[in-house]
Order: structure tokens, then C-alpha cells, then sequence
């Protein structure tokens, strides 16, 4: 018991076949195979990383993440 021999996967293909039908199955493998399909034509569609120098490496970037606030003069208050 516990060795898993072909029989055994063709029964299971069986019962799979029986319960879920065989168009529903092939249309699974289809969508799978759209799936890697689109999957792979994404990662060939990614841009190419240029290389970084390491001198080029180690300046900051800058942060554009937030506008920069425009810096303001003191103000000065009058007493009333």
C-alpha cells in the first residue's frame, strides 16, 4: 500500500472525468495554458534593466513620491 502505480492515476483520471466531464476538463487545461501563455509574453514584454555603475550606484535618488513644499519666510507677528 503506499506505492502509487499508473492503475491508480487512471482510476483517478476516471472518477475525475466522470465528475467533472470531459468539456469542463479541457476547458481547464485551455485556460492554463492561455494563462502561461500571457504569463511568459509579460515577462518577455518587461523593459531590459540597464546595467548601473557602481560610482552611479551610490548617488541618492531623488524622491518623487510627494510634491515639494515651497519653503516660506518667517513671518513676523505684530503685537496688537
Amino acid at each position: 500500500m503506499g506505492s502509487v502505480s499508473i492503475w491508480h492515476w487512471i482510476v483517478v483520471g476516471i472518477i475525475v472525468m466522470l465528475l467533472f466531464g470531459r468539456g469542463k476538463v479541457s476547458d481547464l487545461m485551455g485556460d492554463v495554458a492561455k494563462g502561461i501563455k500571457s504569463f511568459k509574453k509579460g515577462m518577455a514584454d518587461d523593459e531590459p534593466v540597464a546595467p548601473v555603475h557602481p560610482a552611479e550606484a551610490a548617488k541618492p535618488v531623488p524622491d518623487h513620491s510627494t510634491p515639494a513644499q515651497p519653503s516660506s519666510a518667517p513671518h513676523e507677528h505684530k503685537a496688537v
